[in-house]
């Protein structure tokens, strides 16, 4: 079971605006009062007979914004995914949370430790104020990088997976980077090169938006035809590889635990 990371969700998002964009809420069907923050009641009185606007992306966060100005914050958390298609086509898994569109319904799955929670658009802003910079954004250049990490301290994988510090970033996704960058994931971030961290940098800007054109790693399609979500399953290069040859060297990937998270790197070509 893996966490969705920045990939997976912006890949997401790019589906849910073509599917759902101007597209009104029908009917919503809560079976897990715990994957809400109010009462079923006020949940779907204020949710049904909306409008999906636009689906945003903030770190490992969904935004559906309603036409009543109300936000809808989703987190799928681990193991928590989505499926969109008829009732017939519907998986033959538990649903928390069903969104109808007429004959469509978006079915919010695995939402053990996730949510999809309500809010308006002050009290989403409250909820995401503390998530670092988001590593894509056009403004997160890499001179503005180099002096954000400046002051920064701490072991380069937990760094990368915390959302205080950069958003969106997890497990998987911190390993690939490391390994694109050369650099261990153990290495101190205050002991970096200029040179390393830039290769850093790079790695960020490379690593993610390749990942999310590829479509993520999800383990399950959006939609009843869809090829593409998922698609870099395929592609890791270190991380769940534990005893497969390094791409670049041959040699065994190898995985630790950092912090109790499961690291995957090369020992020969990481530094």
């Amino acid at each position: 079971m893996h966490m969705p990371e920045l990939p997976e969700m912006e890949n997401y998002k790019r589906n849910l605006n073509q599917l759902l964009q101007n597209k009104m809420i029908t009917d919503v069907i809560i079976n897990r009062e715990k994957s809400v923050n109010v009462a079923p009641i006020l949940f779907i009185g204020a949710v049904r007979g909306t409008t999906i606007q636009a689906v945003e992306r903030r770190a490992k966060h969904l935004l559906f914004r309603l036409s009543n100005n109300k936000v809808l914050l989703l987190h799928l958390m681990l193991g928590g995914w989505m499926y969109y298609s008829e009732e017939k086509d519907k998986p033959k898994r538990t649903v928390q949370v069903q969104l109808s569109f007429g004959e469509k319904h978006l079915y919010f799955i695995g939402l053990r430790l996730g949510y999809l929670h309500l809010y308006t658009e002050q009290e989403v802003e409250q909820e995401l104020a503390d998530l670092g910079p988001e590593p894509l954004d056009a403004s997160f250049t890499e001179e503005q990088f180099l002096s954000y990490i400046e002051k920064k301290r701490g072991m380069l994988k937990l760094k990368l997976v915390d959302q205080h510090f950069l958003s969106g970033i997890g497990n998987c996704y911190s390993d690939e980077i490391c390994y694109d960058a050369r650099l261990l994931p153990e290495s101190k971030l205050e002991d970096l090169s200029g040179d390393e961290r830039s290769a850093l940098y790079t790695s960020i800007r490379t690593v993610l938006p390749e990942a999310t054109e590829i479509g993520g790693y999800m383990e399950h399609p959006l939609f009843v035809g869809d090829t593409k979500t998922g698609a870099y399953n395929d592609k890791c290069r270190v991380y769940d590889c534990e005893g497969q040859s390094c791409q670049r060297c041959g040699s065994k990937i190898v995985k630790t635990e950092i912090s109790s998270k499961k690291t995957f790197f090369c020992p020969v070509c990481q530094h």
